[in-house]
């Protein structure tokens, strides 16, 4: 379906001089309008709210309230935005972090403006994208030759749980009971010889399960 709308997005970067450049760069390009721009997570939220962006395009490195914990904070108040997150960062941790958050795509910085603008597009439409150099870092698996097999629902429930859901939430997501949830989580801790949630979302990131 096309869109007869221009995609609108906002940006949010700490460095007054990416910021400028970037508006600039994709205010050529008439798929899309630039609606804001912000050098804190707060305050583009702040737009945010007034502006309704379709796409939010955001740092990681940021002072206060960092890109990562961001994507949550529009989350909590703006359910249905779709979050890209543009970084010189290619670590494993960042990425997943950013996906289990809810982050619909990350790209890195230094990609070309065509790329960036293909990035919107593809969030903008609900689906998920990631530049070439962040999905080979996601298709890389743990070598660890002792790793712990899981069913397909053992790992529906753990990548459930480091998301942050609690039993209920997952029970209503999967469609069984709490007490099955319970059950899964307490056979996860025991299976990967794990004893904390936090623990369990380091498994998740560190296997490339998102």
């Amino acid at each position: 379906m096309s869109r007869q709308q221009p995609i609108k997005v906002l940006l949010i970067d700490n460095h007054p001089l990416v910021l400028d450049g970037l508006k600039a760069l994709l205010e050529t390009y008439g798929q899309v309008e630039v609606v804001g721009t912000a050098g804190l997570a707060r305050a583009g939220l702040e737009i945010a709210l007034r502006a309704q962006p379709d796409v939010v395009l955001m740092d990681i490195n940021m002072p206060q309230v960092n890109g990562i914990d961001a994507i949550e904070l529009f989350k909590q108040q703006l359910p249905g935005i779709r979050v890209l997150m543009l970084s010189m960062h290619d670590s494993r941790e960042y990425i997943s972090t950013s996906v289990l958050k809810g982050a619909r795509g990350y790209i890195l910085k230094d990609v070309s403006t065509e790329e960036i603008v293909a990035a919107i597009e593809a969030v903008a439409r609900g689906e998920t994208y990631f530049s070439s150099g962040v999905s080979d870092v996601l298709m890389e698996r743990n070598a660890d030759d002792n790793a712990v097999p899981l069913t397909l629902r053992e790992q529906e429930v753990l990548r459930l749980l480091a998301s942050g859901q609690s039993n209920r939430d997952i029970a209503q997501t999967l469609g069984i009971s709490a007490a099955t949830v319970e059950t899964h989580r307490k056979n996860l801790k025991r299976k990967l010889g794990i004893a904390t949630t936090a623990g369990l979302t380091r498994y998740v990131i560190e296997h490339g399960l998102t």
